[in-house]
């Protein structure tokens, strides 16, 4: 009997030495695609100033949010608030930056305008319908008190993301 037990106690020692642990793996493709649709051009309608309006001679950058599931995902753009490239600037750039729906898929999207959330230069919207979404992105930069930029070469960056809930 004292035999048995012990065959029966060194077994299941002997067991829980040949347990295994088996890995489980898996990828998740979003379900948000965000693509450039526009490249932003700066204009400068003033010396002081430039800016992507339109009237000012530039061109708003665009972005595309293509979401597949509905109340998964929130956009988050981030405007311009200083050059990635440009010449030496001695003085203090003022930046503005509006993030606005330029077209949709759907007509109920276009009521993401109202119900954005900004702050400082961020700008957040909770993608609730599946379909696709332009925005467009206005900057403009005014340098000093009506002082002149320096000539060259002047680039800066949006930043879109598109963030799982």
């Amino acid at each position: 009997m004292f035999n048995k037990a012990l065959f029966i106690m060194g077994l299941s020692l002997s067991c829980n030495l040949f347990a295994a642990q088996i890995d489980v793996q898996g990828n998740v493709q979003s379900k948000c695609v965000v693509t450039q649709d526009t490249m932003g051009q700066f204009g400068n309608p003033i010396p002081s100033k430039l800016s992507t309006d339109g009237a000012d001679g530039g061109v708003d950058p665009v972005v595309r949010y293509d979401v597949i599931t509905a109340s998964a995902y929130k956009a988050r753009i981030t405007a311009p608030n200083s050059f990635s490239t440009s010449p030496t600037l001695t003085d203090t750039v003022v930046w503005t930056g509006v993030v606005s729906v330029d077209q949709v898929s759907v007509a109920g999207m276009s009521a993401y305008d109202a119900a954005k959330v900004t702050f400082e230069n961020v700008t957040e919207v909770d993608l609730t319908i599946a379909g696709s979404t332009w925005f467009k992105i206005e900057s403009s930069a005014n340098y000093g008190y009506t002082k002149a930029l320096p000539a060259g070469a002047y680039r800066a960056v949006v930043v879109a993301e598109c963030i799982a809930l």
